[in-house]
């Protein structure tokens, strides 16, 4: 097993990997992102311009098995930033094999190594396999917050206001 940074050459991947998760979290219709996207956001042209998230392949006998992206945060009450994991998946036909909990692993080395006091994520109320590995991962179930949202026309609404 091999896991790397996400090269401009991976957008493609990185997309089919996406996609994949969104079937898999039942919302196959809901992915916008597109390569162009992936590509400015990740991997910009312009060395000034902020890098919007990272990412890692993970890869099982030279094939891409799954993959890991991530952004970083900001802590006002520990007064320093964190990793925040967008999404972890690994495909169908590699599952079993460890390669999810490299990938922990791997961010988890990353968030030490830049000096993160944490690292955090979120998992669907439904999906308890997932909630089951996390917390063998040595994961807490954060219940006194809940993740709110605004899209679409209710933040186009909110920023006219």
């Amino acid at each position: 097993m091999n896991i790397r940074p996400a090269t401009q050459s991976d957008i493609p991947q990185i997309l089919t990997f996406i996609r994949e998760l969104a079937l898999y979290e039942r919302e196959p219709d809901a992915v916008l992102a597109t390569e162009a996207d992936l590509l400015r956001d990740g991997f910009p042209e312009n060395e000034n311009a902020p890098k919007r998230f990272h990412c890692l392949i993970a890869e099982l006998d030279e094939k891409p098995a799954g993959f890991a992206l991530y952004f970083h945060t900001y802590s006002t009450w520990a007064g320093h930033h964190g990793i925040y994991l967008e999404d972890l998946f690994v495909s169908p036909a590699f599952r079993g094999q460890g390669i999810g909990k490299a990938l922990l692993t791997h961010l988890a080395a990353i968030a030490v190594a830049e000096g993160c006091p944490r690292f955090e994520w979120s998992v669907l109320d439904w999906n308890q396999p997932a909630i089951d590995f996390y917390h063998q991962m040595g994961a807490l179930m954060k219940s006194e917050w809940r993740g709110m949202r605004v899209s679409g026309p209710a933040l186009q609404s909110l920023a006219r206001t």
